[in-house]
Parts: C-alpha cells; sequence; structure tokens
C-alpha cells in the first residue's frame, strides 16, 4: 500500500525529515509514534499529497509521488489534526459538500454521505450545526469526511488529542473497526493510543526512523513501549488528559 524510500524534507535549513524508509503493507494499522516535532505531520502531509518531498521515494497505492499526485490523492481519506470544518453548516451540508470537493458522482454522494455517518455514528446528529457539537462528534465528522470517497487508505493525524477520556475510548474503537475494510496510518505523541490500535509501530525522533515493528517485536524481551520510545527518543511519554465537554 505504502512505500518510502530514502525520505527527506527540509525547510530552508531545518531538516524536518531524515532519510525515512519504511513499508505499510495492505490492511494493516500503522501508528507514526513520536513527541512532539517529530516529523510525524510532515510525513502524513507528503503521503497524502500535501507537501512535496525534498529527496526520496514515495509510493501510494501503487501511484509515485509527486508524479501521480492526483491518482495517489484519489486513494487517501485524510484527516489533519485540526479538522477543517465549517462550523455554520450542519453535519448533512459539511459532508455533501466535502463529497462534492472529492469529485464524488451526484448521484452517488447521497448514499455515500449516508454510509459514512453511518459508519462513524452520526446518524442522530445528521441536522445539527456542527458548532453545537462536542470535540468528539465534531472528529467523526472530520473522521466521515475522509471516508468519502471509497479510499483504500485513511491517514489520521492525532485523530485523540483534545478529547475526553470517554470520547478517546469511542475513536479508538471506531478506528479499530475502520482497519477491518481500509489501511490505516495515524500519528500520535500517546503510547496508550498506539497500543490500543496499532499493529505495526514506527517511532520517530528529531526526524529520523528510530525503530520499526510490530508491537510484539518492539516489546521482546519483557520490555515495555514506554521503555524503548525513552530510549529511543529521549523525550517523555505523554498521556492524554482530555476535558470534558457536553454533547
Amino acid at each position: 500500500m505504502i512505500e518510502v524510500s530514502h525520505l527527506t524534507k527540509t525547510y530552508g535549513r531545518h531538516l524536518a525529515v531524515d532519510d525515512v524508509s519504511f513499508t505499510v503493507e495492505d490492511g494493516q494499522i500503522c501508528g507514526l509514534l513520536g513527541p512532539n516535532g517529530a516529523g510525524k505531520s510532515t510525513i502524513m502531509n507528503i503521503l497524502t499529497g500535501y507537501l512535496s518531498a525534498t529527496g526520496g521515494l514515495v509510493t501510494v497505492a501503487g501511484h509515485p509521488l509527486p508524479e501521480e499526485a492526483d491518482a495517489a490523492k484519489a486513494c487517501v481519506g485524510y484527516l489533519p489534526e485540526q479538522p477543517p470544518l465549517y462550523p455554520e453548516m450542519t453535519v448533512e451540508e459539511y459532508l455533501l459538500f466535502a463529497a462534492e470537493l472529492k469529485g464524488v458522482k451526484r448521484a452517488d454522494r447521497k448514499e455515500q454521505v449516508r454510509k459514512a455517518a453511518h459508519r462513524t455514528g452520526l446518524d442522530n446528529v445528521m441536522p445539527r450545526l456542527i458548532r453545537s457539537l462536542s470535540n468528539g462528534y465534531r472528529q467523526r465528522v472530520g473522521i466521515a469526511q475522509a471516508l468519502l470517497g471509497s479510499p483504500k487508505l485513511i491517514i489520521l493525524d492525532e485523530p485523540t488529542v483534545g478529547l475526553d477520556p470517554a470520547q478517546v475510548v469511542e475513536i479508538r474503537k471506531l478506528i479499530r473497526e475502520l482497519g477491518k475494510a481500509h489501511t490505516v496510518i495515524l500519528s500520535s505523541h500517546i503510547l496508550s493510543e498506539v497500543q490500543a490500535v496499532c499493529q505495526q509501530v514506527l517511532i520517530l525522533s528529531k526526524g529520523k526512523l528510530a525503530a520499526s515493528g510490530t508491537l510484539e517485536e518492539l516489546t521482546a524481551g519483557d520490555r515495555s513501549l514506554e521503555e524503548v520510545f525513552m530510549e529511543l527518543t529521549g523525550g517523555n511519554a505523554e498521556e492524554e488528559t482530555g476535558e470534558e465537554e457536553a454533547e
């Protein structure tokens, strides 16, 4: 599904991604784990075609970037860290608008929106204004728009940041369900998030790939993921704190 070879990205003199290589197979849930500033979002933006790489090779669903960017983008559903929502729209209006932007045929839009809303638990809030929704439901709307267009690959950037503990549990459950039908890549600086939903883990530190493998491989010999993470990154293992917000 994804092949990345010797990927680099620079911003002026700053090296954001430094010679990173990895592969993600079809049907996997893969976590990009690292402290803030490790290069996770930059890699995700390159995979989605929003940024161009400075060097290296990137292939998404058989399409090389940037040569076949349009074909690659058609295979990807993307949830950025801050979902691009329009608070004055209802959920249904927004999803229909997103479907139009993604090039979904007019005759198919309502059915695709209905299916995406059902999969993400939005059936009962479709008539509501987005501004009236909790953070958890807004995140569900963002995930629903990522499902439009029937993408093979779902990319989620920090999908549970700012959610309360109950909302975190629900979004993680949703991600596991998505993994049954899609390849999923998510970025996180939260250890428990990766442990809860991911089969493959890529640990990033200062733009470099510090380690990769399954959870079992990374925690062999009775080591915890926290120990591995701390050793490789020198960073603090963060946990979600979450704030309550009324539905």
